[in-house]
């Protein structure tokens, strides 16, 4: 009896098995629908692939798989849909860690698009103090704020005026 030939499926069809169309994107910058990853999803919301005798994101294989070559481990894949399920190849981009951070809309990215101080002096080379802890601090208001507190340091340490008595001189009259 002749053994039964096994056809092993590629990567790209067991990948394009686990994948469902999805709804169109919202964002104006992302053609087409979204293909939404319907594998085994981890807690944050990612999908998860086996590929190349190892476990690796969904959306990273997916664009290693459509250009290739791997995503080079310096580099993130940012979802233009925001979709974090989406592995939709036209949909996602590889960017600087500091580049896909920025695009979100987290906290982060919320501070670094301010361009001005509440006072309105600008976040720019010459106005601009880094904290230890990364954040800006404009150097116009901490000026302001520092003549401010030697202003009232002057004023606490003079001397207080006290007004002299004023003695009433009797005139002497003649005896």
């Amino acid at each position: 009896m002749a053994p039964i030939a096994r056809t092993v499926p590629t990567p790209a069809d067991r990948f394009h098995a686990k994948t469902k169309p999805g709804p169109w994107s919202l964002r104006r910058d992302c053609p087409g629908t979204c293909r939404l990853w319907d594998g085994a999803i981890n807690e944050d919301g990612y999908g998860h692939f086996w590929l190349d005798g190892r476990t690796v994101k969904a959306h990273r294989a997916a664009v290693a798989l459509a250009d290739g070559a791997p995503v080079p481990a310096n580099l993130d894949v940012d979802h233009r849909c925001r979709r974090r399920a989406c592995v939709n190849r036209a949909h996602l981009e590889p960017v600087t860690h500091r580049e896909n951070v920025l695009r979100s809309s987290n906290h982060v990215a919320a501070r670094a698009a301010v361009t001005h101080c509440p006072a309105r002096h600008a976040y720019d080379e010459a106005n601009t103090i880094r904290a230890a802890n990364g954040t800006r601090k404009c150097r116009a208001c901490k000026n302001a704020r520092a003549r401010a507190r030697r202003a009232e340091a002057r004023i606490e340490q003079a001397a207080p005026v006290i007004p002299l008595p004023t003695h009433r001189i009797r005139e002497r009259t003649a005896a």
